[in-house]
């Protein structure tokens, strides 16, 4: 069965989601603010949702109709044939979004198509009660501009949550975001990488999966896997594959951070995502990191300074910074922060500078190419 597919994420990343999304060999990909969208079947489901770094979740698109009143919310909710969809015990939850649109009540919205699905599955299992004691489906309403879209989630959890990280520093960097600035740096394993303000290590763990080929959803479960319809045999054959992908490369990447404290959280981090062996993390202020390799790669989320006095101490740092930096004439850096006059401070202009969001933060990624090394 082909289904219509839409990885939603993290808006500025699309582009390196799509990359993705051909490298698992799926074709005819449409791009959007914030997803996008393709055709598929169950083991391109389940593949994306083992696989995808960047994707916060896989969500397959039932309807798409416009919706002006209630009514025309129900009878399209109903026209769907929810019985071919939802096993009779399924438990319905129903969340929603309303954008633009003359049915702005998101909780009237998700009572209303809850109220349609229910009347939909009475015509195919005959019954007028139901107890929905069963595995959870989750579907969404979202209105835009009227047009009503009812979609159902594969993933449960959004795909940021890998299993790895229960704790996180002051400022987490989500999985998603922090894996799209490994991609963008272009970093490869046989190049140094390091992050000097590595917090709770989410970049570096990223990274390190990357650079091991370890699927990022290896360790978890998702919500369609404990769905009747759908065939557990392929997940287990796609994990089985995907445990049988994972490289024997050696590679080892520097973590440092001025908080003892989060460094033992990265450590543990590390651990639990199957990657400690190529993670060196220590206690160091930035201002002493040194390096005598070369055309090494820096990535890294240092302090914005929200409020002004940390507004002025993070322009000391980031003037700092600049400074260190210099010394590592042949390496590349890149920097995600929200301070708009970042480059300023730090002393030179990007090359490149990319807007990121995160979580709902505008932040800027600027992108600083060092000399790549020889070709051996």
């Amino acid at each position: 069965m082909r289904y219509d597919i839409v990885a939603t994420c993290a808006f500025g990343i699309e582009g390196i989601l799509k990359e993705e999304l051909l490298k698992l060999g799926i074709k005819d990909i449409v791009v959007d603010n914030g997803k996008v969208t393709f055709k598929g079947d169950e083991k391109d489901i389940v593949r994306c949702n083992l696989w995808l770094r960047t994707a916060d979740r896989i969500l397959i698109k039932i309807k798409e109709f416009k919706a002006e009143t209630f009514e025309d919310l129900f009878q399209g909710t109903k026209s769907v044939n929810w019985g071919e969809i939802l096993p009779k015990d399924a438990k319905i939850h129903v969340v929603g979004k309303s954008v633009k649109s003359k049915l702005f009540s998101v909780s009237d919205c998700q009572a209303i198509v809850k109220k349609a699905i229910i009347e939909s599955m009475k015509n195919k299992y005959k019954i007028e009660w139901f107890e929905e004691s069963g595995t959870t489906y989750k579907i969404e309403i979202s209105l835009l501009k009227d047009i009503a879209t009812l979609t159902l989630d594969t993933s449960g959890i959004g795909l940021h949550k890998r299993g790895y990280r229960e704790i996180a520093g002051e400022a987490p960097l989500k999985e998603t975001l922090a894996s799209a600035l490994v991609y963008l740096s272009r970093w490869t394993p046989d190049r140094i990488l390091a992050d000097p303000f590595c917090g709770s290590g989410t970049v570096l763990i990223e990274a390190a999966m990357i650079g091991k080929n370890i699927a990022p959803g290896l360790n978890r479960d998702f919500a369609a896997e404990k769905w009747p319809n759908f065939n557990k045999r392929i997940w287990e054959e796609e994990r089985k594959r995907a445990r049988e992908g994972i490289n024997d490369k050696e590679f080892l990447l520097l973590g440092s951070d001025i908080d003892g404290k989060v460094l033992k959280v990265a450590r543990e981090n590390a651990k639990k995502a199957g990657v400690e062996k190529f993670v060196a993390f220590q206690k160091l202020p930035m201002e002493d990191f040194r390096s005598k390799k070369k055309y090494g790669v820096i990535i890294t989320n240092p302090p914005y300074g929200e409020r002004l006095m940390e507004k002025r101490e993070v322009e000391g740092l980031y003037k700092r910074m600049g400074e260190v930096f210099s010394r590592l004439d042949s390496w590349s850096f890149f920097i995600l922060t929200a301070h708009p006059e970042f480059q300023r401070h730090f002393g030179k202009k990007a090359d490149k500078n990319r807007k990121l969001y995160n979580g709902k933060l505008l932040c800027y990624y600027y992108q600083y190419f060092g000399p790549l090394p020889p070709k051996k």
